[in-house]
């Protein structure tokens, strides 16, 4: 089969296309590499198309054409610096998604699966929250345009125009990871192995999931509705402070921690997220990684692809990103 995946070369988008083409599936992978890396599809027999979907004039038509499904991975993913660039957000995550969705249409593709984000629950009122959560009041401009892109995209559905999948997912850790608390902390500490700050106080409590087992859930699970909502997440959760100390054993060694303080590290930043998993659970689906044992072995590939690390500096030099436990 064939099968596109926006976002291919990111992170979750590139263990997906090696999941597929392992399979012997036909992969087209379209990313514009703005954060993106052509190295992660190296050895991944597929084909990359280097194109930007917040563009107005961008044609997908020959690429989405004859595809099974279309799996909508590219976004702005960093909820943190939202404020900062107040328009990234709606038109990498919702212009882009309506410019796919609009692809799919044209070229007469019924699926898509969209990756959104239990952000869109804000401050959730339920714990573990389920996907029929009371709709909250939303807390970053991330989780607004994931929630505005959930909505376009239902409305397609219901017009009878596309059946939708949309993942919420929880923070994803493993192999091409780039992004997120774990690569923040281990950046301070390469540059000052002794000290270590610490967005809020570390007791927020956050899950976390392995990108195999994300992989697993979004390329085989369906309900079989013309739009539906999929938690995905383990069924637990640790402090921030679990996850430093965790890192930090991986590293060998003993940081003095500095604290800014305070309940959360920054707007937007919720601090307690937990995802309710029994509807994904509900079709057979399991992780097969803790939150430790993901986090270890993120630190692991890391240490032994600096090349990521370095990167990620090099972008971030004019930036002040210590580690807040997202």
């Amino acid at each position: 089969m064939k099968y596109v995946i926006t976002g291919g070369a990111g992170f979750i988008g590139s263990n997906l296309a090696a999941e597929f083409v392992r399979a012997g599936h036909e992969v087209h992978v379209v990313d514009n590499l703005s954060t993106g890396q052509a190295r992660f599809l190296t050895d991944i027999d597929c084909h990359l198309h280097r194109i930007d979907l917040c563009s107005p004039t961008t044609d997908l038509g020959d690429i989405v054409a004859g595809a099974a499904a279309v799996y909508h991975l590219a976004a702005n993913a960093d909820v943190r610096f939202g404020w900062q660039d107040r328009r990234r957000d709606l038109s990498q995550n919702v212009i882009a998604t309506l410019n796919v969705a609009d692809a799919c249409t044209a070229a007469g593709v019924r699926e898509l699966i969209f990756s959104s984000t239990g952000s869109v629950y804000g401050q959730a009122a339920v714990i573990p929250t389920p996907e029929d959560a009371p709709y909250p009041i939303q807390t970053s401009l991330y989780g607004a345009a994931k929630s505005a892109a959930e909505g376009f995209l239902a409305a397609y559905a219901e017009a009878g125009l596309l059946t939708v999948t949309v993942f919420r997912f929880v923070s994803v850790l493993g192999p091409r990871y780039t992004h997120g608390h774990v690569i923040d902390f281990i950046r301070q500490l390469r540059r000052d192995p002794m000290r270590l700050l610490v967005l809020g106080d570390g007791t927020q409590r956050k899950s976390y999931m392995h990108v195999d087992d994300c992989v697993a859930a979004v390329s085989t699970v369906r309900t079989g509705e013309p739009f539906s909502v999929v938690n995905l997440g383990t069924a637990e959760y640790c402090t921030v402070l679990d996850s430093i100390g965790w890192i930090v054993d991986e590293l060998g060694l003993a940081p003095v921690l500095e604290f800014t303080g305070g309940d959360r590290g920054w707007v937007g930043d919720n601090p307690f997220i937990w995802l309710d998993t029994a509807r994904v659970r509900s079709t057979g689906w399991r992780p097969r990684y803790t939150i430790e044992a993901s986090v270890r072995h993120t630190v692991s590939w890391l240490m032994a692809n600096p090349w990521v690390l370095d990167i990620v500096d090099s972008r971030s030099d004019a930036q002040a990103d210590p580690g807040g436990g997202r």
